[in-house]
Formats: structure tokens, sequence, C-alpha cells
């Protein structure tokens, strides 16, 4: 039996692809604790895991600082010497008692990569977007803002650093924590096929496909098409974009499934005509299978459960790494990217990607490179392989 250490952001798009992996874990034998935060403890520990709730951590953050996140690379930085600092005495006492076999960090949840290093312990990062190196960052274009906010930004990340080094944590520079290197044992839930410049990247990154839940939904005979619209967990409070999707879609010969987040209230939408069925929040990976086409805001855990049912999308990115995701999913066939969100564009966006047979094929491609990949019973192997190798 092996003793894993999971670490993850309060995001449901890294923290998603983990659950299966830790039931698999679990099944096997092994002893699982997940430090992340309590919207997320039911799902944790219906896995098999403990959780370990770190809400208390964070730094608390304004309505204003939800809109940099993704966009303001100092402001993230801050963020992780903070909980990292927060964190520390409680963690490192825990693992000194635990005594983990490896942490498996998500790539955000850098406190995780900087645990590891201080107390020495095997390292395993666990990335839900594309994997990144030197090659693939220059794909990202990042807006003039966002460049701006790193030039200004980075005497305030000089000091973050140097608060670390204090505490006994070994970093060079920003680089250092944020980037792996082709040494550093990475699993990646997307497949070969998909990955963007996979050819860039050594052995120890293992593509193992998106690791989907097995919810089987008995498919109902439908006469008409469904679409369903979502901008995901985090950025999404946008009134306007809703609006003009209904505006796009009433009256019309199509069926509607509208996720429009917590935040929003679905009385703001005002007249919502019939054939639209509007929630909160929804069951995403049910709805993608009795679905025809998705309006989506790009981020990876929408795209690969969008992908793995083999479902085109209109692509509709917020931010530089989403508009790489969209990228790579227009450039092999699978989704168009949305030019202006007015209601016209969106109509005639969906129109063309339903109408046309090329984009549910390629999409039914990309679904099997990910069926074949592995999945969670393959990340399981890659941990253990590399515990076993460890010791």
């Amino acid at each position: 039996m092996s003793k894993i250490v999971f670490f993850c952001i309060p995001a449901h798009g890294h923290t998603n692809p983990t659950i299966e992996v830790i039931r698999e874990l679990v099944a096997r034998g092994n002893e699982v604790v997940y430090y992340s935060f309590k919207e997320f403890k039911d799902k944790i520990e219906s896995a098999g895991a403990k959780c370990i709730c770190c809400d208390k951590y964070l730094p608390e953050l304004r309505p204003e600082d939800e809109k940099k996140v993704g966009k303001d690379f100092p402001a993230l930085i801050e963020m992780i010497v903070d909980t990292t600092l927060a964190l520390d005495k409680k963690v490192c006492g825990d693992l000194d008692v635990f005594k983990p076999d490896c942490i498996v960090s998500d790539s955000l949840s850098f406190w995780g990569k900087l645990f590891a290093q201080k107390l020495n312990i095997p390292y395993i990062c666990s990335t839900t977007t594309f994997a990144f190196n030197e090659h693939t960052a220059r794909m990202m274009k990042q807006g003039l803002n966002e460049i701006m906010r790193m030039i200004f930004g980075m005497g305030r990340i000089n000091k973050k650093i140097e608060l670390l080094r204090k505490q006994g944590y070994d970093v060079k520079n920003f680089i250092s924590i944020v980037n792996n290197d082709n040494d550093t044992n990475t699993i990646v839930y997307t497949s070969k096929e998909f990955q963007p410049m996979v050819e860039t990247f050594s052995n120890k990154y293992y593509f193992v496909g998106p690791s989907v839940a097995n919810t089987i939904v008995e498919i109902k005979e439908r006469n008409r098409k469904r679409i369903y619209i979502s901008l995901g967990t985090v950025n999404n409070k946008n009134i306007k974009f809703y609006k003009n999707c209904i505006k796009a879609f009433k009256d019309t010969s199509f069926d509607v499934i509208m996720s429009i987040g917590n935040s929003t209230n679905i009385k703001n939408l005002e007249n919502i005509p019939s054939n639209f069925k509007i929630e909160n929040s929804v069951e995403q990976i049910k709805v993608l299978q009795e679905t025809d086409i998705f309006i989506t805001h790009c981020g990876m855990n929408s795209i690969n459960e969008s992908l793995y049912y083999g479902i085109p999308m209109v692509l509709f990115p917020q931010h530089s790494e989403q508009k790489m995701v969209a990228e790579r999913v227009e450039k092999l066939g699978a989704g168009v990217m949305l030019k202006k969100d007015k209601p016209e564009y969106i109509k005639s966006a969906v129109i063309k990607v339903i109408n046309s047979n090329e984009y549910k094929e390629n999409s039914k491609n990309i679904s099997k490179s990910f069926h074949n990949a592995g999945g969670a019973k393959r990340a399981a192997d890659v941990i253990l392989k590399i515990i076993d190798e460890s010791k």
C-alpha cells in the first residue's frame, strides 16, 4: 500500500479529472489524503480519500479580484506565495507524521510542488490543461493588458519570492515555480493527438486522456437538435452573452440548455422562451451525452468532456489560455471560433457546425484518441509506477 497526497486549487475544472484517479487508487488499496476546499469535500471523500479543507488559508478575494483569474500573473504569484506560507506550518507538520510516498499536485497548485521540494518527497505534476514548455508557451497570445501587468508587477513578484526563501524554500525565481522541465513527472489529462507540439515533451509526460466518470445516460430519440451553453464555473457572469443567446435561438427549432453559474440570477434574464431550459448548474457529463453542439468558454475540462463524447463546439474563449485551447479545436476541425458575441454571429456559427458532418466526424476522431489514452486507470498506473521507481 502506498500513501499519496493530492493538492489542488479551488476549481471544478482542475479537481474533477482527479476524482476518478483517486477512486482507482483507493480501490487498489492505497491511502489518499487530498488538500482541497469545502466545496469539493463531499466529492473527494465519496471517491475514498480523506479531504483536508484549506479554505481558511486562502487569501481573501475581493469581487474585483475574480476578474483577474487567468489574466494577472503577478496577482497569481502573490496568491501562490501567500497560500504556501499560510499552509506551511500545518502541511509540513501533517506530512512529517503521514510520511507520503509522493505528492501529486495540480499544475496551478504550486504550493504542492513547493512542499514536495522542501520536504524531499517525490513529486508528480497533475496537468488539467495542455502541457506547457518553452515551445507551447509561445502559442499563448497574451493581450497588451496581460503583458503590461506582468512588466509592472515584477517588483511585487520578487518581494514574494524573497519571503519564500526566508521560510526555507529553495526558489531561484518565479519561472522555477511555474515551469516544469522534461525531468518532471507530469500527468496530462489529454491525448497525444490533441496536445500541441507533443514531440517537444519527454517520456516523463504521460498523456492519459480525460479522466471522466463512467456516467451513462440512456439516449432518447429526439426530433429537435439540442444546444448546450456554458461559460464554466469561474468567470461566468455575462448577462449580455446569455441574453444574446436567447435572442439568437428563440422561435427556432432548437432546444437549448443553458448553465449560467451560481452567481447569476436567472430572473435577470427576464423573458425566457419555451425552448430554453436555464439552470444555475447542471451535471455536464450527462447533458453532453444528449447534446448536438456545445457553446463553450473553452476551459480545458469542458473541451475535454465535450470531445470525450464526440460533441462539436462553438468556441468563445475568455483569455489567452482558453484561446490556445480553442485554436487547437478549430485547427483539428472540431469546432469554430465565435467572431463576435452578437445574436446573429452566435446563430450563424451554430448553424455552420450543426449542418456539417465534418465537425461531428472530427470530434469523434479526437474522442477515439481520448478513450485509447487510458484515462483514470492509466493515471493510477503512472503514479504507482513512479512511487515504485523512487523507492
